[in-house]
């Protein structure tokens, strides 16, 4: 059975565009986001949050209220998805404005990983967390980049310039930025960890 898609809209860089919002079969944004949706003539399904960012509530539009401040907005609104049983999420805005938001979202996305199948969008390209095996396609001629969480161990790839060979990367000891693709098809494998790939025009 097909997954049911999301489009989930989180308060950070405003995105140069949206995909058409057609293709989901949900939409829905935290608090602050809501506006950017709305200035882009889009309707969420629902929105969620502690309501700090929405300084009014939008008509004919559930609003989940959830204050607790132990979680991250961005967690909370997994975690009411997850529960609906949705588990194919496209997430928008969760990089740029403050960058320990940025951060705290990568968390949040190797906190899910067993869960959900986050791919996230900015105004460069998109990244998301790798499986142990991970192919890229129609990839020639763009940057990727590997950056481990904290670790990765074993990452081999194929199709990118400079090649990894069973090796291991460790945040703050080596990582694999700004690689080349010189192939449609770039492979990735890697034996254990968690290891984030960045695909940018």
């Amino acid at each position: 059975m097909k997954s049911k898609k999301v489009l989930l809209l989180l308060n950070g860089e405003v995105p140069h565009a949206f995909p058409a919002v057609d293709g989901y079969d949900l939409v829905c944004a935290t608090d602050g986001a809501y506006w950017t949706l709305k200035k882009h003539d889009i309707t969420p399904d629902f929105i969620n949050g502690d309501l700090d960012s929405l300084k009014e509530s939008p008509e004919n539009i559930e609003i989940i209220h959830t204050p607790d401040q132990d979680y991250t907005d961005f967690d909370k609104i997994l975690d009411i998805l997850f529960n609906k049983g949705y588990n194919c999420i496209d997430v928008f805005g969760a990089s740029g404005k403050e960058q320990d938001h940025f951060l705290g979202n990568l968390h949040t996305a190797v906190h899910w990983r067993n869960k959900l199948d986050l791919v996230f969008f900015d105004n460069h390209g998109y990244y998301f967390l790798a499986t142990p095996y991970t192919k890229i396609e129609m990839s020639k001629g763009k940057t990727i980049s590997l950056v481990p969480m904290h670790e990765a161990k074993g990452v081999k790839t194929t199709g990118l310039q400079y090649p990894l060979k069973n090796e291991t990367l460790i945040f703050g000891q080596r990582i694999g930025t700004r690689n080349k693709a010189i192939s449609n098809l770039v492979e990735i494998h890697f034996k254990k960890g968690n290891l984030f790939i960045f695909v940018n025009d």
